[in-house]
């Protein structure tokens, strides 16, 4: 998140806000020191996914937005939210394959000789959405720590252009 608010705020994309369901998240601070008006919605405050997510929904859309970016929203969303916020996400491996969570320790394991990252379209099935963008890297030889370093590497690299992409600036 501060990577895509450094390199298109407010020159390219104006990110008007920041929004977490973590109140311990360290990103909302980063935003808020970086001039991004900020705020918490806890899920725990609400007696379920589906009133969080109508919670997140009209807060979004209190703000006008083209598109909303997850970046590091470590959180399943129910249809609440995929059937009415265009959104997009970022992740840790080249998707259709490791969806779901632990995918960048899975890529890592896996007998596959190269690895990567995916931008999509976020849709009510996890990590189902169409590919924006993909980037790959030969992890042949990588230990855990270097091969992690190269995944986020990736991520920095593709985000901020899979947004304006989107978008349509770029």
């Amino acid at each position: 998140m501060e990577n895509l608010i450094r390199t298109l705020h407010p020159h390219k994309v104006n990110v008007v806000a920041a929004i977490t369901n973590n109140p311990e998240a360290k990103g909302i601070k980063k935003a808020h020191n970086l001039g991004i008006e900020t705020k918490i919605l806890n899920h725990h405050d609400f007696a379920d996914r589906e009133v969080f997510d109508r919670a997140l929904v009209e807060t979004i859309k209190s703000y006008r937005v083209d598109l909303t970016v997850l970046a590091g929203f470590m959180r399943i969303l129910t249809p609440v939210f995929t059937e009415t916020i265009k959104a997009i996400n970022i992740h840790p491996s080249l998707l259709p394959l490791f969806k779901g969570a632990n995918a960048l320790e899975r890529s890592y394991r896996s007998d596959m000789k190269v690895a990567g990252v995916t931008v999509h379209e976020v849709v009510t099935e996890v990590d189902a959405g169409k590919i924006i963008a993909q980037k790959c890297f030969d992890k042949e030889g990588m230990d855990f720590e270097t091969f992690t370093q190269t995944i986020h590497a990736c991520e920095y690299e593709i985000f901020p252009k899979a947004v304006l992409r989107y978008l349509q600036i770029a």
